[in-house]
Parts: structure tokens; sequence; C-alpha cells
């Protein structure tokens, strides 16, 4: 049993996280109260697509409620509320604290359109929330903490290639890193066709999994899958990996188009780079392969020797607004300089 410190007045404090890419999804719910997914999942913490957020706890009483910044506009509606939920979720943790909280977050990347901005989002607000409380929570128990506003977060707590166990409850559904960032320099270039926000939220969406005839097959196949790609990654074999997550991307979007309401996050863009991945992988040889979190913008995941020629390949498609690039990272960090 810990006792916390109490804060001094205006305890503050910034955390980076990155995000991260599923090679093995998440998707669907076992017990939506706390985000208990119905399968492990593994994936790559991103190093350049990261959220900063800065947490200020008034310790003084002067706000009446939590004030909520993202990328430089006033939270309201669910957005402030999911926030507000995570902060009191934090508050219960640190002794039924009253302190009201100056939330001021920035991405660096899109919000909401499939790249996992709340897996980065979570993590630097449990990171920041905690460290402002000078709460001496690890970075485990962090991952289980950041896994109640964002089942993805719990494995942006760890850097490198991380796998987030399906767990029972909330002491065990939390992530652990397989390798650290360096062991295998991967590089994930992600093909953005659009930047509009989603019309269902992945919160809201895997509330929906159950409702697919394919979903239960789809859990059922991961347990041989899960271990292909943790052999894979272990010996850095890409022609072993790719396979696996297209696989699984196309598994998971599948039970997504399937399930009621029908859930289609693509947009004709999607189709085009995934045929153009599949070219040039069959008729040039270059050793790419793609993944798609719920969004319409393509992740390719490849070594760092391809990266060049796939980048000049993907500014001559039309539908390809931009390109994000990024390998394996650390987890979060907090840093001096805060954004309030």
């Amino acid at each position: 049993m810990y006792r916390a410190r109490t804060p001094e007045p205006q305890s503050i404090a910034t955390a980076r996280a990155g995000s991260n890419i599923a090679f093995i999804k998440y998707w669907g719910v076992a017990d939506p109260r706390i985000n208990l997914p119905l399968n492990n999942s593994i994936s790559m913490t991103l190093a350049d697509l990261h959220t900063t957020t800065t947490v200020e706890w008034d310790t003084a009483g002067r706000l009446s409620s939590d004030q909520i910044t993202i990328d430089g506009e006033t939270a309201t509606g669910k957005k402030a509320e999911r926030v507000t939920e995570h902060l009191n979720l934090i508050r219960h943790l640190a002794g039924d604290r009253r302190y009201r909280a100056r939330v001021v977050s920035r991405n660096n990347f899109p919000m909401a359109s499939g790249i996992a901005s709340s897996a980065s989002a979570f993590a630097a607000l449990t990171v920041a929330a905690c460290a402002a409380l000078e709460l001496p929570f690890d970075r485990t128990r962090m991952s289980g903490i950041a896994r109640r506003g964002s089942g993805s977060a719990s494995r942006s707590l760890f850097g490198g290639y991380v796998e987030w166990e399906q767990g029972r409850d909330d002491a065990t559904s939390v992530a652990r890193q397989i390798y650290p960032a360096e062991y295998w320099t991967l590089r994930d270039i992600v093909a953005v066709v659009s930047t509009a926000e989603k019309p269902v939220s992945s919160q809201n969406g895997h509330s929906m999994a159950i409702t697919s005839p394919f979903n239960s097959a789809r859990v059922d196949s991961l347990y041989g899958m899960l271990q292909d790609v943790r052999n894979a990654i272990t010996m850095r074999d890409l022609p072993r990996l790719g396979p696996v997550l297209e696989q699984d991307a196309l598994a998971m979007h599948g039970v997504m188009m399937t399930s009621r309401p029908s859930l289609l996050y693509w947009q004709p863009g999607t189709l085009e780079v995934i045929h153009a991945v599949r070219r040039w992988r069959e008729e040039d040889g270059l050793q790419v392969y793609f993944t798609i979190d719920a969004g319409p913008n393509v992740h390719l995941i490849c070594e760092p020797t391809f990266e060049v020629e796939i980048l000049k390949r993907l500014q001559k498609l039309g539908s390809v607004r931009s390109v994000i690039t990024s390998g394996p990272g650390d987890g979060p960090q907090l840093l001096d300089k805060h954004l309030v």
C-alpha cells in the first residue's frame, strides 16, 4: 500500500509519448468497463509520431472544472468527458483528491484518422498526471491505468516492440516490452489519404465487433499468428512478419465491415495504396507490407533499405496527400518545458 505524498500547489508535469502501430490488432472488448480486450496484441512504438501533454493540478482550488485544450482548441463534449473520466481515475488512485486540472495536449500528426492518436494521447496524459502528483507507479502499473482511457495506450507505455496481454482484470491486462527500439530498425511509412476525423471512433467501434459473424473466427486464429509475429521479430524476419500483419489487418477490417452497423473506414485512396504495395512487392521485389488501423490511412512497413524508393513511389499516387515516416522509438519521457 503506497502513501501518496501531498503535492505542492500547482503541481505540474509534461510528458511526451509515441503512438504505436499494431502488427496484431486490438479490436473488440471482453469487458468495456475496463477496456479488457478479446485478445493479446503486438505493436511497434513510434519515435516520430507523438503527443506532448502538460497536466497542471490546481491544488489551490481555483478551478471549478477541468480545463482541456487539444491542438490549440478547447475540448468540449465527448472529447472533454473522456479526458475528465481518465483524470477521475487518477484522482481516485491518488486518494480521492478533488483537484481539478489544466490539461494542454499537442499532437504532431492528424488525430482520429487511423494513426493511433488515442494511444499516444492517453499514454502521455497518464504519465504527466501521475508525475505531477508524484504517484510512485512503475511503467507496468501505468500501462494498466492508460488502458482504461484507450486500450492501445497500454502499449505506448513501453518503447520498441511491445505485447499487451489480454489478462483478466486491471492488474493483469498490461503491456510488456518484447524488444527495445534498437533491436530492429524497421520503418513505418504512413500514406495519409485523409486527415479528416473518422465518423465512428475506435472507442465506439470496439463495442460493435461482437456483432460481426467473423469476429470469433478472427479471435480464434490469433494464437498462432501471435506466435508467428513474436518469432518474426526475434529473427528480424520481415518476409515472415509481413504476410501475418497484412492478414490480420484485413481480418480486422472484415470484422468492421460486417458488424452491425457496418463500419467502412476505407476510402478509394486506401485501396490504391494497397494495390500499389502488392504490385511493388510482387512485380518489383520491394520488401514492403501494409497494415491499417481503424481509419483510412495505410501504414507501410519496410526495412530502411527500401524507404527512399517507397517514398518516391508514394509521391506518384494521386490519392496520397502526405507521407509521415518513423522508426521504432522509446517509451514516454518527462520534459522540462511545459505547454502552459
